[in-house]
């Protein structure tokens, strides 16, 4: 069964760019190592009225956003959860990873990140 590892993290606006690279590197990393998508996406609406046209914004609570923060939605897909354990253990002995794991130079608050290993239940 399909199984996605999912993630929001709170991003400053001003990073964004620093965020993409270091994001498009991790990405080709996973990939390599045989994650089936790698998607990041930045926020581009995030203040939805609910049925009763109260403003529902769950994601920047979760994070505790702050001003001059977005968010970004992000997964990556593996075949099953065993191979998504062993292409994380990969992953985490490549030394191209290794710069980037360090939390002074990444360009978000890692301390602020949510994520999850999820169980695919539809797949149209």
């Amino acid at each position: 069964m399909t199984y996605v590892d999912g993630f929001v993290v709170p991003v400053p606006k001003k990073n964004v760019e620093r965020y993409r690279r270091m994001s498009s590197k991790a990405g080709k990393i996973w990939r390599d190592h045989g994650a089936m998508e790698y998607r990041e996406c930045v926020a581009d609406q995030l203040k939805v009225p609910d049925s009763q046209g109260k403003i529902v914004s769950v994601f920047p609570k979760i994070l505790r956003l702050k001003p001059g923060e977005t968010v970004f939605f992000s997964w990556v897909v593996y075949k099953s959860r065993s191979h998504r354990d062993n292409v994380n253990k990969k992953v985490m002995k490549d030394p191209r990873l290794g710069t980037m794991m360090d939390p002074k130079g990444m360009p978000f608050d890692a301390k602020r990140m949510a994520f999850g290993g999820f169980r695919v239940l539809v797949d149209l």
